[in-house]
């Protein structure tokens, strides 16, 4: 099955959640206290990994501010317990075939069957939503029971489950359908999708994993005191993610305790290591000269509490660099929350468990880069697998190539001013409309996008620096158009970076420049108040010479901008069409170089029909959302201009 909506009430700082589309991966961002935490902890009680862990409390989890009549309602019998959780899951096409198998292939009445599931401080999970078609389920039993055909062709006829069941009555048939007399009950009852929900489809709801800081690896431990606990069944928080590392590296306890040959137990130590150094290296660049050990040893007497008697297992980094073995419990709490996930995820995963899963603020003491190292993780190794719903408020936690996953969590009651709000926008909301997130909820989201334009500038092998958007949107158009004709457009190996005007480029072209391995070159428009920031980009020796081109140099004129690569009778089209004004390139009578400037004196003494000002992006942006109905008009002069442009930046590559 798979999660597609969530709802939560009425656990502590949430009255309403508001209904929330889950997708393969969602992220759950938020400032502190503004109830991420508590999203995640009652959707894990839905249906948790350890269902000792899935009761709801009022005492501890209903909203304080209303607890009293709340207990009070449900004692005296005027209120039925409060429901926390609502979840709507899409039933996977293995689902809809175990159903299908067991109760006819027409028994469903959707082709993208759902089902509704709730639970709340009754503790009772309860599912509902599932249409079923009672008559075609019963003609199904009828067709599997054998009857005589005559029966089974004339209920086949019948309309109405009622007219079957009557049919069946006078046929007098009980025997022969005594093996499915639970489901026709059912049927009666109008229970039937109760009955397979809770026999076919209970089982095949993915269990929720939650994992937070608490679930730490120690990295050490007593071996005897951890099978105790195993078979007592009381393990601590950070066993799981020992003993997934213990399965992971191919260990088992007995033949720790019990070795046949010493040999044979360093060997398995061995190996373990080169498995585990393999795999951990594979998603933690922030160190590569680690190694993973284990360690098998009798108990000293100065040994940690708990382990001062029988035998000790000991998890170890070596870094190679320094020579230097430590205990990984010591290490970076980066690493060991990074290790820690690892190593009980690669249990569960070797079990294959149908999971979702649910981390808490993950990778919060990761450097940034290594962040980044975990995002790669997630959408490598765990999103192929499993539905994935994390919280954050770090910016480098939002992954801003995929701004669809992210719900913004906020609490508008902590907020400055809340006095005066309704009780209804009290409490954690999630939402999804940015226009209605408060500052501080939009901060990460602002981070993530700034911090992914500035990857955009600086990872490019191949930097063309531009002055503008719109200088962007006519490279991309004209590129498009010559390449449509089997002409050169300007090659997808370029990343183009406008920088917002002419007096940007020095600043831009010596940051970029102080990256290494990076090729830049320079297309800009040409003034005579720019001429000497041209020159100084290659007489700084900031970029060669050829490095460096205007729009002048390919029109033929002391000044030019992108605009004048164009006829002026196109780039009057591209105004008209922009503003539905009408004006003629005779009307651009103002003497001056440039068709920019001229356009913009014809419009400081002729207002814009629609009112405003002339803005140099809007013909560029419809130039781009038309290029199919404008392209016909582009003369092969304009054509011959860009592809020359684009002909000497190529040349450079």
């Amino acid at each position: 099955m798979t999660l597609k909506k969530v709802q939560i009430t009425n656990f502590q700082s949430i009255q309403d959640s508001t209904e929330f589309e889950i997708g393969d991966v969602t992220c759950l961002v938020g400032k502190n206290e503004a109830g991420k935490t508590a999203l995640l902890k009652a959707l894990y009680r839905l249906n948790p990994l350890v269902q000792e862990e899935g009761k709801f409390d009022p005492v501890d989890d209903y909203p304080r501010r209303t607890l009293p009549d709340y207990e009070r309602d449900v004692e005296d019998g005027t209120r039925e317990p409060a429901t926390v959780v609502r979840a709507t899951y899409a039933l996977d096409p293995s689902d809809i075939t175990a159903v299908v198998d067991g109760f006819g292939h027409k028994c469903l009445k959707s082709i993208k069957p759902q089902i509704n599931l709730e639970k709340g401080y009754s503790n009772h999970l309860t599912a509902s939503g599932l249409s079923v078609d009672e008559r075609e389920v019963l003609i199904h039993f009828v067709e599997v029971a054998k009857l005589p055909q005559q029966i089974v062709d004339r209920v086949r006829c019948l309309a109405s489950v009622k007219e079957i069941r009557k049919t069946l009555d006078e046929a007098d048939i009980e025997d022969a359908l005594s093996p499915y007399a639970e489901v026709l009950q059912k049927i009666d009852d109008g229970e039937l999708d109760q009955h397979i929900f809770c026999s076919t489809l209970r089982d095949r709801i993915p269990k929720f994993l939650y994992f937070d800081e608490y679930y730490q690896i120690s990295g050490q431990d007593n071996v005897d005191a951890l099978m105790q606990r195993i078979q007592q069944q009381e393990l601590k928080d950070s066993d799981h993610p020992l003993l997934g590392l213990i399965q992971l590296a191919g260990l088992k306890l007995n033949d720790l305790t019990n070795p046949s040959r010493t040999v044979r137990l360093l060997a398995r130590l061995e190996a373990a290591a080169n498995a585990l150094t393999d795999r951990v290296l594979q998603h933690w660049s922030q160190n590569r000269h680690l190694r993973m050990k284990f360690d098998i040893r009798p108990a000293q007497p100065e040994d940690p509490t708990g382990m001062q008697s029988g035998l000790n297992i000991w998890g170890l980094v070596e870094d190679t660099e320094h020579g230097v073995s430590t205990g990984l419990g010591t290490r970076s709490r980066g690493f060991i929350w990074f290790f820690s996930f690892l190593a009980w995820y690669s249990k569960l995963r070797r079990e294959q468990q149908n999971l979702i899963l649910l981390l808490d603020e993950p990778g919060l003491s990761l450097h940034g880069k290594a962040q980044g190292d975990l995002l790669q993780y997630f959408e490598k190794e765990l999103k192929p697998n499993h539905q994935l719903i994390y919280s954050t408020h770090s910016v480098f936690m939002v992954d801003s190539t995929n701004f669809d996953r992210i719900r913004i969590v906020q609490d508008l009651s902590i907020e400055k001013d809340a006095d005066e709000l309704p009780p209804e926008s009290r409490g954690t909301k999630v939402i999804t409309e940015v226009l209605d997130a408060t500052e501080d909820s939009l901060f990460p989201l602002q981070g993530a996008l700034g911090y992914e334009i500035y990857q955009t500038l600086f990872v490019g092998p191949n930097s063309l620096v531009v002055e503008g958007v719109s200088d962007l949107l006519y490279i991309q158009a004209i590129t498009s158009v010559l390449q449509d004709q089997g002409r050169e457009g300007l090659s997808s190996d370029w990343t183009i970076t406008p920088v917002g005007g002419s007096d940007k480029v020095p600043t831009f072209v010596a940051l970029l420049g102080a990256q290494t391995n990076l090729r830049i070159a320079v297309l800009i428009d040409k003034q005579k108040k720019d001429q000497q920031k041209i020159e100084d980009l290659y007489r700084r020796k900031l970029l060669k010479k050829k490095n460096v081109l205007t729009f002048a140099d390919y029109v033929g004129g002391a000044e030019a901008d992108i605009e004048d690569m164009f006829s002026p009778e196109f780039y009057v089209g591209l105004i008209n069409g922009v503003y539905g004004s009408s004006i003629d390139v005779d009307d651009l009578t103002f003497d001056h170089p440039r068709i920019i400037h001229r356009v913009e004196e014809l419009f400081s003494s002729r207002p814009l029909p629609e009112g405003g000002r002339f803005n140099h992006f809007r013909p560029a942006r419809y130039l781009i959302d038309n290029i199919d109905t404008l392209s016909p008009r582009l003369g092969d002069e304009d054509l011959r201009r860009f592809e020359s442009v684009f002909k000497a930046l190529n040349a450079l590559l």
